[in-house]
C-alpha cells in the first residue's frame, strides 16, 4: 500500500449534526454519492478507507473510528477500480475537514474527511503512482 485514509461519502457530518435526528439534507447528499458511485463501478461505505496501491484504489468497510485513533478496524474490501479508472483525486479544504473529490471513469463522487487525514498526500501520491502506472 502506498497511501491511504479514513473517509465517508459527502453528507455524512450533516447527517449527524442537529441532535434531532438524522438530517434529510445530509441523507440525501449521501444517497447522491451512492449513486454516483454505484453508476462508476465502485462502491463507498459509511465510514470507509480508501487505499492506493501501485496499480489499484481500494475501497474497504471499516469500524467506525472514535477518538484518540483507536477504532477503524477494517471489516472487508468492498469495491476497487484499477488507477487507469481513476481520472482524478481532487483535495478542497473546508474549516475542519477536507472534501475529496474522486472522479472514476468520468463521474464524480465527494467524499469527505476529517482533519487529521493526508487527503492532501494520497493525492499527490496517487498522482505519482497514475503517472508509472
Amino acid at each position: 500500500m502506498i497511501a491511504g485514509f479514513i473517509a465517508q461519502p459527502r453528507g455524512a457530518t450533516t447527517a449527524r449534526i442537529g441532535g434531532l435526528g438524522p438530517s434529510p439534507v445530509g441523507g440525501m447528499r449521501i444517497s447522491r454519492q451512492n449513486r454516483a458511485a454505484d453508476g462508476a463501478g465502485l462502491q463507498v461505505a459509511n465510514p470507509m478507507a480508501l487505499a492506493l496501491t501501485d496499480s489499484r484504489l481500494l475501497v474497504f468497510r471499516i469500524s467506525k473510528p472514535i477518538a484518540i485513533g483507536k477504532g477503524g478496524d477494517v471489516k472487508d474490501l468492498i469495491s476497487a477500480v484499477t488507477l487507469g479508472d481513476v481520472d482524478s483525486i481532487e483535495i478542497k479544504r473546508l474549516l475542519v475537514g477536507t472534501i475529496v473529490i474522486v472522479t472514476v471513469r468520468g463521474v464524480a463522487i465527494k467524499l469527505e474527511a476529517g482533519g487529521g487525514a493526508n487527503a492532501k498526500g494520497f493525492a499527490q501520491n496517487f498522482a505519482r503512482a497514475k503517472t508509472t502506472a
